[in-house]
């Protein structure tokens, strides 16, 4: 960084610990900010780089120097959306039970290419998804038992669809987890609960 009362730039430099005075400063030095951003922001969690570049416009970082340290974080393997994606859709789905949908909508979400997002999401497949889904409504079951048996229906549902799961699917796991505990099925249909 130069000082500003040495306009040739042969003095002093100082780095971003550099001690210093902000009124001494003539320009900034946007390298080094959009590194610092850049690293600070990674030591918090894994990011896209969509969402670091967002970090940096938010920070005033020219989009040509945001480019540029983007791309050599990248090239030393620091920022790479298609381990984020990955890594994103294992512990969602794991941690939060999240459906294929809901996981791929969350990447877009970050600024993850369509194609990663796709290929991340479809790591999951049915039988996995499927099973995601049973042991959801397997845990909230005990939950809903003093409710009558439309109530416990609707709302198992529900909790599958804000998760992402399909309407077909949803109403798959929720009958056989209710007739498993003895509610009839033609009790939940002819109140339309069980249809698609």
């Amino acid at each position: 960084m130069v000082r500003a009362d040495d306009p040739s730039g042969a003095g002093e430099q100082h780095g971003a610990d550099g001690g210093s005075n902000p009124a001494e400063v003539a320009e900034v030095d946007f390298e080094s900010l959009a590194r610092e951003t850049c690293l600070a922001a990674l030591t918090r969690g894994p990011r896209s780089r969509a969402q670091l570049a967002r970090a940096l416009r938010r920070r005033g970082i020219p989009d040509e120097v945001a480019d540029s340290v983007l791309g050599r974080l990248a090239e030393v393997g620091l920022i790479d959306d298609a381990e984020f994606a990955a890594a994103w859709v294992e512990s969602r789905h794991r941690g939060r039970g999240l459906a294929r949908d809901a996981l791929a909508q969350e990447l877009r979400e970050r600024g993850v290419a369509n194609e990663l997002t796709v290929a991340a999401a479809g790591r999951i497949g049915a039988d996995e998804e499927l099973a995601t889904a049973r042991r959801l409504v397997a845990s909230r079951l005990a939950a809903t038992r003093r409710l009558p048996a439309v109530a416990r229906a609707r709302k198992l549902c529900a909790m599958l669809a804000r998760k992402g799961y399909p309407a077909e699917l949803a109403i798959q796991v929720v009958r056989d987890a209710l007739t498993g505990e003895g509610v009839d099925p033609r009790e939940l249909e002819e109140a339309g609960v069980l249809q698609p």
